[in-house]
């Protein structure tokens, strides 16, 4: 079922958990203890989980107002969202001031099999221009589609591929607690499900369709080829999350804490995490428009969520010898979010035999946001100089 986004949405109120989300116990844990916490204990939790927005900088405080308001449900974040388009359009990086004339977008909401609205996007070529191939993104967590990817979309839609995208359940525009992941399982079942309906479209149809998954999206689209591989007719992995590096991840006494808690209190807020822009960003420049994605999830990890990733990327690591479709890894040797060595590890033991590794010298997690322009442009060249390869294959 498709909704335009001129419907008029449900006012701000928590919305049911789904029988789904409900049934926690029955997720895939790593320690399956029982414990109790005594009202001071949670309350002890909740004081620690609380976190002031920064303010963000060159933008009128009615903005900052604005965006510093409870994100939680998809409401808000659809209001912040508009409420700050102009501003990121207006942004000095690369990825908005490329040219993107005659591109086609759309933007819709999809309902789920479990009654969510999720938000998708379409970016085509200009009219006229034959349409190669499909990619269908992942994004990261905490991130959404509708900021830096837009550029992105661009520039491969320029290239004469019809670009989609949806944000995940809990991120973006897409409705469920913000920043929450109560089964990886579930994130990936409803990618599968939104682009098996977003492949019947007519402007692609019979066309060559590739999974493009970023960080803890690329997590996503492997486990999903793995799923469903005669779907696709390849994959491309950026900073893919196939195992946290060790400076992301909390001690493992500390682990145990945060497994026992998430029991409970599955959607608080209490995984220390490090500033992910810092990490992820070379450029200082870059590094600061960060601030303007103002719907990414940027408070500390959701207890579940944290489980769910760790035993996600665990999973992951464990199944790298099944992955046999043609394959493009692209990662920044000097990532600190998401360990380059794992990628090297994912193309030596994947069985494809065709398979490519690129790690750029020098450049950190987000080599498609916070690199030097040269260094942005050469990641998405590589990316489309191995799309024509393939597709030019399949015609």
């Amino acid at each position: 079922m498709k909704l335009a986004l001129t419907s008029t949405f449900r006012p701000l109120v928590p919305p049911k958990l789904s029988p789904f989300d409900q049934n926690l116990a029955s997720s895939n844990m790593i320690f399956r203890p029982s414990v109790t916490l005594t009202p001071r204990m949670r309350e002890t939790v909740i004081m620690m989980a609380q976190k002031k927005k920064p303010k963000i900088e060159g933008v009128s405080d009615e903005l900052n107002s604005i965006a510093s308001q409870n994100l939680d449900f998809a409401p808000a974040r659809r209001r912040v969202r508009l409420a700050f388009s102009n501003v990121q359009q207006q942004l000095d990086h690369v990825l908005f001031k490329m040219a993107s004339s005659g591109i086609r977008t759309d933007e819709w909401y999809e309902i789920n099999s479990k009654g969510q609205e999720i938000f998708c996007k379409s970016w085509l070529p200009k009219p006229g221009v034959r349409i190669k191939g499909a990619l269908c993104f992942c994004h990261g967590y905490g991130d959404t589609c509708t900021f830096f990817f837009e550029g992105i979309a661009k520039y491969i839609a320029a290239s004469g591929y019809g670009v989609y995208a949806i944000d995940h359940p809990g991120f973006g525009l897409s409705e469920g607690l913000h920043g929450y992941v109560p089964s990886f399982d579930g994130i990936v079942n409803n990618a599968l499900e939104l682009y098996n309906i977003i492949k019947g479209r007519p402007e692609i149809v019979g066309l060559p369709r590739f999974v493009f998954g970023q960080s803890m999206g690329g997590a996503i689209a492997l486990k999903a080829l793995l799923k469903d591989p005669n779907e696709w007719d390849g994959i491309i992995l950026v900073a893919p999350m196939c195992k946290i590096a060790e400076e992301m991840t909390p001690p493992v006494p500390l682990q145990k804490i945060l497994i026992l808690l998430s029991k409970v209190m599955p959607t608080a807020k209490l995984v220390p995490q490090k500033d992910l822009a810092e990490l992820a960003f070379r450029e200082l420049k870059k590094r600061k428009m960060a601030d303007y994605n103002v719907i990414c999830y940027s408070d500390q990890t959701r207890l579940k969520t944290a489980v769910e990733l760790l035993n996600a990327t665990r999973y992951i690591e464990s199944q790298v010898d099944k992955v046999a479709s043609p394959m493009l890894i692209l990662h920044g040797a000097a990532d600190k979010v998401t360990d380059p060595q794992v990628s090297k590890f994912l193309y030596e033991r994947a069985s494809s035999k065709d398979k490519t590794l690129k790690l750029y010298e020098g450049a950190y997690h987000s080599i498609l946001e916070g690199e030097p322009d040269d260094r942005i442009l050469e990641v998405l060249s590589d990316i489309i100089s191995w799309l024509d390869s393939r597709c030019s294959m399949k015609n």
